[in-house]
């Protein structure tokens, strides 16, 4: 009977020491863990594009034409004006390395007239389209660009030279040069980029024979001499195909 007592006390005990137990064990509090800090992702310049461009031109120009007998015209004149047009291209991206092949084609509006004191003589020339086909190699500092570009260049020019509002000389013609050139593009969007570009053209030396519509025989002129180079500065707007997000990296 003392046994069970004992027994029955010590059950009695146990049961009361039970919350104070059960309080000291309670689960410890919850910690949010600190937000990540938000990164910008890296602007990827990869990828199609195309766009439209428009902006400035000159042309330098020097015409030298041989006459009948011993008789020459030689003329030289800056044919300035504007011009627009577009472009499209694609570019590759290896880190802050920017790769790219770019067709560029633009209607202009390049001309220069000029005549004698007497208004006897005139002679005039104009540059109605350019077209660019380039490659170019750039740095990105993240969605800025600078790069530099080269490759082939073709203009269409028109010539003529006249006497009394009569033209006694004409030439059209398409040059072919080369053409290296500087540019800064910004893409203010994942998509979309601004830019500003200069390109330089070197057309070169050449020979032509040219149409005379109103003297023939042995009044006709026979050869047109040119030499001309070229000065373009367009503002660009480039839209991109392709996802967000890429890392070039």
């Amino acid at each position: 009977m003392k046994k069970f007592l004992l027994a029955t006390v010590g059950l009695v005990a146990l049961g009361m020491a039970a919350p104070a137990i059960a309080a000291d064990l309670a689960a410890r509090p919850y910690t949010k863990a600190p937000p990540v800090p938000y990164v910008d992702p890296i602007y990827n310049w990869s990828g199609f594009y195309i766009g439209m461009n428009g902006g400035w031109g000159s042309s330098r120009n020097r015409y030298e034409w041989t006459g009948p007998g011993v008789f020459a015209l030689g003329y030289g004149a800056d044919a300035t004006g504007g011009t627009i047009g577009g472009q499209i291209g694609y570019n590759w991206q290896a880190g802050s390395w920017v790769y790219g092949l770019e067709a560029q084609g633009n209607w202009a509006d390049l001309s220069k007239s000029y005549h004698r004191p007497t208004d006897l003589w005139s002679v005039g020339s104009k540059v109605d389209s350019i077209g660019m086909f380039t490659g170019r190699i750039g740095y990105a500092a993240n969605n800025a660009l600078f790069y530099v570009t080269g490759g082939a260049a073709v203009v269409n020019n028109d010539a003529w030279a006249a006497y009394r509002n009569v033209n006694f000389a004409e030439a059209s013609n398409t040059r072919w040069g080369g053409t290296v050139g500087v540019g800064l593009e910004y893409g203010f969007t994942p998509n979309w980029s601004f830019g500003v570009e200069y390109m330089h053209a070197w057309l070169g030396n050449n020979d032509y024979a040219w149409s005379n519509p109103n003297l023939v025989g042995t009044n006709a002129w026979t050869n047109l001499h040119t030499t001309q180079d070229l000065d373009l500065v367009t503002l660009r707007l480039n839209y991109r195909f392709g996802g967000v997000g890429k890392s070039p990296y």
